[in-house]
């Protein structure tokens, strides 16, 4: 979808899930070995993404102003479960939560918004507001009002929209 530059640091783990689905033609890479290989899940862990995916996509709504695409489990009961550990880096002594039981998908979605957080950045990641698109996207606008994946593509035909309307 969106031409854009990855998100930084943890959370392109979160845009890539986010994005494994294509609201406009259905197609899901979780159903792909390819796919799962990519987030480093198995086929038995593809339900459990899917629901942390579209509690994901509600919160990156929420981030660009937009209400949830439809009812999920809210992202902080998802992430509650997540065992983490703060690990201390010796050499400079910086520390970090991370996933404290080999990295399940969920431990290490939640070490990336912990990071994100830390770092300022867990806000600008936000889903596009074209109801057929809803894609992940990281906003690098200076005023962080970013709505689209993509003006040329979905800011357009929103705007093409409203202008018809307008018009009739």
């Amino acid at each position: 979808m969106s031409g854009r530059s990855p998100a930084p640091g943890g959370l392109t783990l979160v845009e890539a899930l986010v994005n494994t689905l294509d609201l406009e033609s259905g197609a899901d890479t979780l159903d792909t070995r390819d796919g799962r290989a990519r987030l480093g899940i198995t086929e038995t862990e593809v339900a459990a993404a899917r629901v942390l995916r579209e509690s994901l996509r509600a919160t990156l709504l929420a981030h660009a102003g937009h209400p949830p695409h439809r009812a999920v489990t809210p992202l902080g009961t998802l992430l509650a479960g997540a065992p983490l550990h703060v690990a201390v880096h010796p050499a400079d002594g910086s520390a970090e939560l991370v996933p404290a039981d080999g990295g399940p998908l969920v431990s290490r979605v939640a070490a990336a918004v912990a990071g994100a957080l830390v770092e300022g950045t867990w806000t600008r990641l936000k889903a596009c507001e074209a109801d057929t698109c809803h894609w992940a996207y990281y906003d690098r606008s200076p005023a962080g009002r970013g709505r689209w994946c993509s003006m040329q593509v979905c800011g357009a035909r929103v705007k093409m929209r409203r202008y018809r309307a307008k018009d009739r």
